[in-house]
């Protein structure tokens, strides 16, 4: 069995989701590997990865506002608020998403859907570099 692994920096310019499949792609082929699995992990406390729809944007602007709704910065009973009011919801939606993605590697090429694309997901108002490690194993 082999194994590659990799690490990149992704800025983001606020909250949203921030496609990264590209970047992976790359990833997974410089590694050789034509049957595995590829693991996606964002290292962030207010960040997380989500596989989502990349052919029409408005679905990712709905599940923007879905957890703008779900998780709203003005909650007066948090009380982790040190950074501004988006430090608590920005964790409660990582904590509700992921910070890792699996993703199986066929015939050298991720098994997405066609019209999957892993995102990263920005939960903080303002810009932030987020470090995201790429991990491939296989043969």
């Amino acid at each position: 069995m082999a194994a590659h692994s990799d690490t990149f920096q992704s800025r983001t310019s606020g909250k949203g989701t921030y496609e990264i499949t590209d970047i992976i792609e790359r990833i997974v082929a410089e590694s050789g590997i034509t049957t595995g699995t590829a693991t996606v992990f964002v290292a962030h406390t207010s960040a997380s990865l989500v596989i989502m729809e990349n052919a029409d944007p408005s679905a990712r602007t709905d599940l923007h506002a879905f957890f703008d709704h779900l998780v709203p910065e003005d909650t007066p009973y948090f009380v982790h608020t040190h950074e501004g009011p988006d430090d608590m919801p920005s964790h409660i939606r990582m904590a509700l998403t992921r910070t890792s993605e699996n993703i199986p590697i066929i015939d050298g090429e991720m098994a997405l859907g066609t019209w999957q694309g892993i995102f990263l997901f920005e939960h903080r108002d303002a810009p932030h570099t987020r470090t995201v490690a790429v991990s491939v194993t296989g043969e």
